[in-house]
């Protein structure tokens, strides 16, 4: 008896504890001044040593041209990904990829689909200039099998309609995909700021990782243009978190540099969350 109310008191704290992850968001600035000190092949080693040294089991990244994927594939070798290019729905265009760290994590379900009206194709949404996506995925601890679900995306820059519209789009999606009550994440450039409608929708049904976070470090902005010389204070790119079942322990906007330069126009966030079932 007494070994058997250990076991349970055992099992009990494991669940209450949860699982800590580290999750990161990086629009890494497609290929694109193919020559000068912000081009890719002027920016890939400091941005592979920068994932490296933060380690973060997931990471959804923006603006990764099929090069770059290869690239970043080859790279970080204990990653691998999930997400197809937005032009063909295999490797043509801008990714909304999904890395993570192979060795902790597998992946139990995957998919990508259109911001657009008909997001089962390859398609432009509403007034948007061009093809949105956003990739998604059911991930599970190898060593404890609990589960949690990421969605990755990059939002217009254009369209309002379309940036209303994702919106709409992408929380209908999480709703029909979360049927277990999974805790879940919401990454991207949503290239929205904070005091938008948009955003404020958002957070009517899932957290700002900043403003629950424990520990709150960085800059206030994300998009930095490679204007190093100036403040970072437009805000961008987010990660949302479903506040009932995940915890935020630390937040950061990175602002490593090399050299007074940056490895892309934006700088990653990085929060690490802690899962509970």
């Amino acid at each position: 008896m007494k070994n058997i109310c250990f076991l349970t008191i055992f099992l009990i704290s494991r669940i209450a504890i949860g699982q800590n992850i580290s999750i990161m968001t990086y629009n890494i600035k497609l290929d694109y001044p193919k020559e000068g000190k912000n081009s890719w092949d002027n920016r890939q080693a400091f941005m592979t040593s920068q994932i490296k040294f933060h380690a973060p089991n997931v990471m959804g990244v923006q603006e990764a041209l099929p090069n770059q994927m290869k690239d970043l594939d080859s790279l970080l070798p204990n990653y691998k990904f999930i997400g197809v290019g937005r032009d063909d729905g295999r490797n043509q265009g801008e990714y909304s990829a999904i890395f993570y760290n192979s060795q902790i994590l597998k992946v139990v379900k995957n998919g990508t689909f259109w911001l657009s009206e008909t997001p089962d194709e390859v398609s432009t949404g509403w007034d948007a200039m061009c093809n949105r996506v956003c990739t998604y995925g059911e991930f599970e601890n190898i060593k404890t099998g609990q589960r949690f679900l990421v969605f990755n995306t990059h939002f217009d820059h254009v369209g309002e309609t379309a940036k209303r519209e994702s919106v709409h789009l992408v929380l209908g999606k999480i709703k029909e995909l979360n049927i277990e009550g999974l805790p879940v994440v919401l990454m991207g450039d949503f290239n929205l700021e904070p005091d938008t409608e948009n955003i404020k929708k958002i957070t009517e049904v899932l957290a700002d990782s900043k403003s629950i976070s424990n520990l709150v470090f960085g800059p206030k902005g994300t998009w930095n243009g490679f204007n190093f010389e100036k403040p970072v204070t437009r805000r961008i790119d987010y990660i949302f978190v479903s506040e009932e079942n995940i915890s935020v322990i630390k937040y950061a906007v990175l602002s490593d540099s090399w050299d007074a330069k940056y490895p892309s126009d934006h700088l990653p966030v990085i929060a690490e969350l802690e899962l509970t079932n």
